[in-house]
């Protein structure tokens, strides 16, 4: 494996027309969390940010309108929005029933510490590739950490281990896309990832778990078997086991696996046609939906700017070793277009100017994972502050610290696979 030292064509940054785009793209993001933290509505942060582009980079209303057009009209916008609004269904059914209080009660009573049990079932969760799965998450995080955390901090916790997964099993497009165009086997990764796992788990307990107690103040005999709680907690979760399996083994997308499971649970939750229609009624938050929109809306007109292509030439006149210029690349490719734009556009070229095998790709999906925390353009990130009622910047300086440990550690990780692989 290449140590990195090797490089590239270095061509730097050819004038300051050039140096200007990259601070037109930081203003954008600059008005959007400014906005936000000034408690305006998502949508009106977005469409603020938005707006800031079309001044900076000169773009027609007609251009934008095209644009915004396909954003709010395209099949993975509305399969989005679509998602979320069928999840929230789910969520109701789970919250009318207590499924999920009941499920926290049987993991407590199983593995005795409330924290990690909480954190597990937001990392199971997050198999399920569906924006609004973490507002469960979110749920169930409140309910655990009561007043031991901040709002912020709940908020943080929820989002940080509802993506572990994200960055690591094969139920995620993107893991899919790298590992085909790397050439490294999905197993190869995956068992690649474990230790970085354990980390990821782990900082999370380092930064703010720790300050919630280990043991609930429920009574501890409780009278459960092991066996009943593991009953317990199959019956209280049932509906989110069954989704994620269909999503694994039919390839099935969320909205459709998530509707069949409601479908079913209607019957065997016994649901009155009162209580359904105030059920879902209830699931649509114009809000959400309307700032999803815009969350599109605002990342599609990004890409729009050329930004995305002219990335590789600007991080390759960075002195730095190519193994550290790719991983950046990676990350700010993040911020700007979201993981699977990332992984389809730059992986050939990071695997052409350097093949550093299944080491490489965890560095470089692990900088991306990183980046996807912190990015507005990052749809369950907004979703996840609205929730718990904080402003999107709160959030993100919550998660900062996890992410950039997580970076450092992750590079140290890299250095040490290049030296054993």
């Amino acid at each position: 494996m290449q140590s990195g030292i090797s490089s590239i064509p270095r061509h730097p940054i050819h004038n300051q027309e050039d140096a200007m785009e990259l601070l037109k793209i930081a203003a954008a993001f600059a008005v959007v969390f400014v906005l936000l933290n000034m408690k305006f509505p998502l949508v009106l942060g977005m469409l603020g940010g938005t707006g800031l582009l079309l001044v900076l980079f000169g773009i027609s209303p007609m251009d934008f309108g095209a644009v915004a057009l396909d954003s709010v009209t395209s099949w993975s916008t509305l399969e989005v929005v679509l998602a979320l609004y069928i999840i929230n269904v789910l969520q109701g059914i789970l919250e009318r029933r207590k499924r999920l209080e009941l499920a926290q009660q049987a993991m407590n009573r199983l593995l005795k510490d409330q924290r990690l049990n909480t954190a597990l079932a937001s990392i199971f969760i997050g198999m399920m590739p569906a924006p609004s799965a973490v507002t469960i998450c979110g749920q169930m995080m409140d309910e655990m950490a009561g007043d031991h955390l901040t709002k912020s901090e709940k908020a943080c916790c929820a989002s940080y281990y509802r993506h572990i997964t994200e960055g690591v099993l094969p139920t995620y497009p993107t893991v899919i896309i790298v590992c085909s165009l790397s050439g490294v086997s999905p197993s190869s990764f995956v068992l690649a990832m474990l230790p970085m796992v354990a980390v990821l788990i782990g900082l999370g307990f380092l930064y703010y778990l720790r300050k919630v107690p280990k043991s609930s103040q429920e009574p501890q005999n409780t009278g459960f078997s092991p066996v009943q709680s593991l009953r317990q907690l199959l019956s209280s979760l049932w509906t989110i086991l069954a989704a994620i399996l269909m999503i694994v083994l039919f390839q099935m997308p969320a909205w459709l696996a998530v509707s069949i499971v409601i479908g079913v649970a209607i019957f065997v939750e016994r649901f009155k046609p009162m209580e359904l229609a105030d059920l879902f009624r209830r699931a649509f938050d114009w809000r959400v939906i309307l700032g999803t929109f815009a969350v599109f809306v605002f990342k599609d007109t990004l890409m729009f700017t050329g930004i995305f292509e002219r990335l590789p030439d600007y991080f390759s006149a960075l002195p730095i070793p190519l193994f550290l210029t790719l991983a950046l690349l990676f990350f700010f490719g993040t911020l700007v277009a979201g993981s699977n734009a990332v992984g389809t556009a730059f992986t050939p070229l990071a695997f052409q100017v350097m093949d550093g095998g299944v080491a490489q790709l965890v560095l470089l999906m692990g900088f991306a994972y990183s980046a996807s925390q912190i990015s507005p353009t990052h749809v369950c990130l907004p979703i996840a502050s609205e929730y718990f009622g904080i402003s999107l910047g709160a959030l993100v300086k919550k998660i900062f610290p996890l992410v950039l440990t997580y970076c450092v550690i992750l590079v140290g990780y890299y250095l040490f696979l290049g030296l054993i692989l």
